[in-house]
């Protein structure tokens, strides 16, 4: 759907974007890297190589050095939902000691490392489970969390949460998971559960905060615009490709200059273990079409590294 949005028409997708792994041979223009070399990286949307290929063909700018002591999955696992968190984080909000981030479905493999990051700038975090085993995971998270908001009872009211852990002040940064446009009798059962409804998002948040938004067709009616006014907050819109569309449009350069460096430091942050992913076991390639199938009706909790 992306791909037909920005004209980039193609017979074929290729899945498993994110690799890792050895490089065994360079043209003679590369200057990054040599033989031998292991690596780790994202392919880029008009990439006609699939990570599930034993040998691919990459250009340089794609790919950073894979520290010693993180290993293959943990690197291919991580790369993704880390430049998600850095995307929101630092671009989108600049968090910074101090500040109050509350994170939607924590337990999630990208929640987790948003957790970790915004907790490694300083920041206190706020998270909402959406069930007991969530719960208990969050709870077990060195740091902890400040909050953990159990949602899965649909009991619990999370701006009213907020903003008494808040003191009333309400949060500086939300990253939400999906939102409820609409009232529940409009909405699933499952998904009016899970969801936070945007009414509640904007309550929540205080005056200067940032909401970072994963959905893509978000409707601000004249109140919630109104109530943003009012705080001088501000929505942004969390896609993934931010990057890769970037590439597409302007260059190399922006890619160079700006992902590169989030790369390395995601796999810095990795060797010292103040990311610890949220990974599945490693899968073999021939269960990967039954992986795929999981993960496209969303029902993985965890990341799927297909390893050869």
């Amino acid at each position: 759907q992306l791909l037909s949005e920005i004209k980039l028409e193609k017979k074929l997708v290729p899945v498993g974007r994110e690799i890792s792994g050895v490089v065994l041979e360079v043209g003679r223009k590369v200057t990054f890297f040599q033989p031998d070399d292991e690596v780790v990286g994202i392919l880029p949307l008009d990439s006609e190589e699939s990570g599930l290929c034993e040998v691919i063909l990459v250009h340089e700018h794609y790919l950073v050095r894979k520290p010693e002591k993180v290993c293959w999955v943990e690197a291919a696992g991580s790369v993704r939902d880390g430049v998600r968190a850095y995307t929101a984080l630092h671009y989108l909000s600049q968090v910074s000691p101090g500040k109050t981030v509350l994170v939607m479905d924590g337990a999630s493999p990208f929640g987790t490392i948003a957790i970790q990051l915004a907790q490694h700038r300083g920041a206190k975090v706020i998270s909402t489970a959406y069930s007991l085993e969530d719960k208990q995971y969050l709870e077990r998270l060195r740091p902890p969390v400040a909050r953990v908001v159990d949602v899965s009872n649909g009991k619990i009211d999370v701006a009213e949460s907020c903003l008494e852990e808040t003191g009333g002040l309400g949060v500086d940064i939300v990253l939400d998971a999906g939102v409820k446009l609409y009232s529940d009798e409009d909405e699933s059962a499952s998904k009016s559960q899970l969801l936070s409804h945007k009414h509640d998002i904007i309550t929540l948040l205080g005056v200067g905060g940032h909401w970072i938004t994963t959905e893509k067709n978000l409707q601000l009616d004249p109140p919630d615009s109104h109530s943003l006014f009012l705080k001088g907050a501000t929505v942004s819109f969390l896609n993934d490709e931010i990057w890769n569309l970037s590439n597409i449009q302007q260059g190399k350069y922006l890619y160079i200059l700006l992902m590169i460096p989030i790369l390395e430091d995601i796999m810095e942050k990795l060797s010292r273990r103040i990311f610890r992913p949220q990974l599945d076991e490693p899968i073999p390639l021939y269960e990967a079409k039954v992986s795929m199938e999981i993960v496209q009706k969303n029902q993985a909790r965890k990341r799927q590294v297909i390893q050869f």
